[in-house]
């Protein structure tokens, strides 16, 4: 009995010391030249000037650098499961590669594992991807110095500091800024290449997480953020705290220069240090590159001068001239010669395919090792300057997971080029009507996920950006797959933008047949509504696996939409869906997505839902009305004498300045209609 008790002792004696041990955790390093095996340095991040700082990227687009205390800390009390309290001082900074612009930014963090593989560059931060942000399971608390506007994660400016949880839409953000004694707000650049500090201090009692930063080494006096939150749900038992960091296309160097840390009561303010700063050649480089240039031969002078004069010429000749609009747009510009090299010199084997605007072209850029699409239009193409300025200066600033990404642009002399995001599986067209040819069955299971994606794109493009984005161009074959087969919208070479509330107003008609919605023709009036009525045939085509018009059909099934309804009136819905479906697809979708394409397919654009009722629609939270209105149901916007059915796709207005330009449907080329 005895000895039982006499074990029950030490094992709460040992319980006892493990928990006090686990309170008391704390860790100084003014510099980390004697760090040795406490820190881990992982991907980009290593030691720089005599190993005394932390380097987490350098200037590399698309980067991630992460650093981590190697030893798990016990952040709860084993007692109640309880967070207790902790306390964090680092000293950082970030020195761009273009003055003012930062890129991306970096974070502390406390997370379950100091190993994060699959996290992501750019606006991911080196914390998460795009499958696992938001997750419950993630249980990672990190407080964000971003330097970079994500419009996709609602981020208030480029220069802001915000608490995140298990993601990177903020739960709490504010502009990056201390507070002095008399309480007047001092803003801090986290991008002008200087120190700064930051406290970073939980109070487990009250549950608040205080936030400060200040350029100086004095903390100031009331926190920048003071935030309410229980960090018992989010932290476990044992977690690691570090740093990350990442770059985009523009990049920057991210340091940190010290770092404290306390379980058990106010950790230690550090020194503030200078960032590094790329130094110059030194004189005696200097020296000797002169005495080597003084003592090579005549002959090899002037060999050099020649070599010199033609490089010159070659230059003069091929210079990339700034003209004034360029110095507005705002994504990254590209050397042309970067591109002709990404591409192979532009090579047929690098062909992705052609248009009316020109031919795009696969390639790879060797300093960041990324597969793009580079779109070069020609000379003779529709799309001049002015719509090119126009797509740059859209899509440049758009961001969202169903939107082909605009990485930047290039130009010389009359080649326009534009850079996107590599879209390995191509066109969503070539998979619904050149099956043969593709040797590739899309199941439904990834047309209606595709569907979503699309509609999910085009409610951003209508709703959720800081202007209205009308596409003008839905259509299957401007539908591009990624590797996962997830839809993404792109070519916004037709695209108009507005403010909300205001109205883009007449302009002239442009687009394709079978997709324009038919009061176009008349009023030239672009809306919202417009977007829906194309989506409405690319619902019907995804689901029947045919065009909008296909002129080898017969009359009466000439036009998708008109066939569709006629089908359902006859109850014969079910003959319409695509027979290389056979029978591996669900009913209730496919008869909810034909229901939904006849609705946004309606002549009359009052009777049209929007974007944000097709996506209620489409996730199941709304349930689709019992009665039909007939897409081409008689109203005042119908003129009912017309025939045949597929004159309401194109129709203009009878004026000596009109032009009409119509081509195959069938061939997939661009049909426009100008006005």
């Amino acid at each position: 009995m005895f000895k039982n008790f006499n074990l029950l002792g030490i094992f709460s004696l040992l319980l006892i010391i493990s928990t006090a041990f686990a309170q008391q955790t704390e860790f100084l390093y003014e510099d980390f030249s004697k760090a040795g095996s406490t820190i881990i340095l992982k991907d980009a991040a290593k030691l720089v000037k005599h190993d005394s700082i932390i380097q987490l990227t350098n200037t590399t687009s698309r980067m991630i650098g992460h650093a981590f205390y190697s030893t798990p800390i016990k952040f709860k009390n084993t007692q109640n499961d309880s967070v207790l309290s902790f306390s964090s001082v680092f000293t950082i900074g970030t020195v761009p590669e273009f003055k003012t612009l930062g890129g991306h930014g970096m974070a502390f963090i406390v997370s379950p594992s100091n190993n994060l593989p699959k996290a992501l560059p750019s606006q991911y931060l080196g914390l998460f991807n795009a499958a696992d942000i938001g997750n419950i399971t993630n249980h990672i608390f990190a407080v964000e110095f971003d330097t970079v506007q994500d419009f996709e994660f609602g981020d208030i400016n480029d220069n802001h500091v915000g608490i995140d949880l298990n993601g990177l839409v903020s739960n709490f953000s504010v502009p990056a800024t201390y507070i002095m004694e008399n309480s007047t707000k001092q803003n801090v650049s986290m991008k002008n290449g200087h120190t700064i500090q930051a406290w970073i201090d939980y109070d487990a009692t009250n549950h608040l997480i205080n936030v400060t930063i200040s350029p100086f080494s004095t903390k100031p006096s009331f926190p920048l953020i003071s935030y309410k939150y229980d960090l018992t749900q989010i932290l476990e038992e044992e977690m690691y705290v570090g740093f990350a960091a990442a770059t985009g296309l523009l990049a920057s160097s991210h340091y940190v220069l010290g770092w404290s840390f306390n379980m058990s009561g106010p950790a230690k303010s550090l020194p503030m240090p200078p960032l590094p700063h790329p130094s110059s050649t030194s004189n005696s480089k200097h020296k000797e590159t002169m005495a080597i240039s003084l003592s090579i031969s005549v002959s090899i002078f002037i060999f050099l001068f020649i070599i010199c004069v033609i490089y010159v010429i070659i230059r003069i000749r091929d210079r990339e001239i700034i003209e004034e609009w360029e110095l507005t747009v705002g994504p990254h510009r590209f050397r042309y010669h970067e591109l002709k090299e990404a591409t192979r010199g532009f090579k047929e084997k690098e062909l992705l395919g052609r248009g009316g605007f020109g031919r795009v072209y696969k390639g790879s850029l060797k300093k960041c090792n990324t597969q793009i699409a580079v779109k070069r239009i020609n000379h003779e193409s529709k799309q001049g300057l002015p719509e090119f300025v126009a797509e740059i200066a859209s899509i440049g600033r758009l961001c969202h997971r169903n939107l082909v990404q605009l990485l930047g642009w290039g130009r010389r002399r009359g080649d326009l080029l534009l850079v996107y995001d590599y879209m390995p599986n191509g066109s969503l067209d070539k998979y619904l009507f050149d099956q043969g040819q593709q040797g590739f069955l899309l199941s439904w299971e990834q047309r209606f996920r595709i569907i979503k994606g699309v509609a999910s794109g085009l409610l951003y493009l209508h709703e959720g950006w800081e202007k209205v984005v009308i596409h003008r161009d839905i259509k299957a074959s401007n539908v591009l797959l990624d590797g996962d087969f997830n839809g993404r919208l792109g070519d916004f070479g037709l695209a108009r933008l507005h403010d909300h509330g205001a109205d883009l107003g007449t302009t002239r008609v442009v687009g394709t047949l079978g997709y324009l919605a038919p009061e176009l023709s008349r009023t030239g009036h672009v809306t919202t509504c417009s977007d829906v009525f194309a989506f409405g045939a690319l619902l019907l085509e995804v689901v029947c696996g045919r065009r909008p018009i296909e002129p080898r059909f017969k009359t009466e099934e000439l036009v998708l939409v008109d066939w569709v309804w006629s089908k359902w009136n006859e109850g014969k819905i079910m003959e319409v869906i695509d027979a290389k479906l056979s029978r591996t697809f669900n009913r209730e979708e496919a008869l909810m997505v034909l229901k939904l394409g006849l609705m946004c397919s309606c002549d009359d654009p009052r009777f049209r839902p929007s974007m944000r009722v097709v996506v209620r629609y489409l996730d199941g939270e709304m349930a689709l009305p019992e009665v039909l209105r007939a897409p081409n149901s008689d109203d005042e916007l119908r003129v009912s004498s017309r025939e045949p059915r597929h004159e309401d796709f194109v129709y203009s207005f009878a004026t000596s300045s009109s032009e009409v330009s119509v081509q195959s449907h069938s061939t997939g080329d661009r049909t426009r209609v100008l006005i």
